[in-house]
């Protein structure tokens, strides 16, 4: 059996060492599912889809962001059955894809997170513009990203393709801030 891999695995030492100071938290959030769906709004999947564009809707450890007028992303932990998404579809017109193998999730925490990214991202992360029950696809240190904020940090879903650059990138721009 081959053993899994995750795309920033090689950094989970470099990321421990750089949360270190208190300042920052840095880590991958390795495996969690995420299922692009499609479908008329309002229609009802079992999960709740945010209806204003730029939201997130949680309900317990599933988390919906609005990517588009027709288009969410579910984030699930590791395990999620994107089947049971599909079965509460049934005839209807739609399309739900796991696409979980397509990214990572990467955890920027900590009191100095909103700096760190600020450093690479145009967006104004203030947290009365930008905090938990937003999202945004935005670009990151010229990788394209989907941003989440949360109560404890931001979620950053990246590309796999990416994954190493964009954790260099972090560790980079977290020098300023390691103890």
């Amino acid at each position: 059996m081959v053993e899994r891999r995750s795309p920033a695995a090689a950094f989970a030492g470099r990321f421990e060492a750089a949360s270190r100071g208190g300042a920052l938290t840095l880590r991958e959030l390795p495996f969690l599912t995420h299922v692009n769906v499609r479908v008329e709004p309002g229609t009802d999947l079992g999960v709740p889809l945010p209806a204003e564009p730029n939201t997130t809707v949680t309900s317990g450890e599933v988390t919906v962001a609005w990517l588009g007028p027709d288009e969410w992303l579910v984030i699930a932990p590791p395990g999620y059955r994107p089947e049971l998404l599909r079965k509460e579809l049934g005839e209807r017109h739609g399309s739900i894809v796991d696409v979980s193998a397509q990214r990572t999730t990467l955890f920027v925490g900590g009191p100095r997170a909103r700096d760190l990214l600020a450093h690479g991202c145009a967006l104004d992360l203030h947290p009365r513009g930008f905090g938990p029950g937003r999202c945004a696809q935005t670009m990151l240190a010229r990788a394209q990203v989907v941003l989440v904020p949360r109560e404890d940090g931001f979620l950053v879903l990246v590309r796999s393709s990416f994954a190493a650059y964009l954790a260099e990138w972090l560790l980079d721009a977290a020098t300023e801030y390691v103890t």
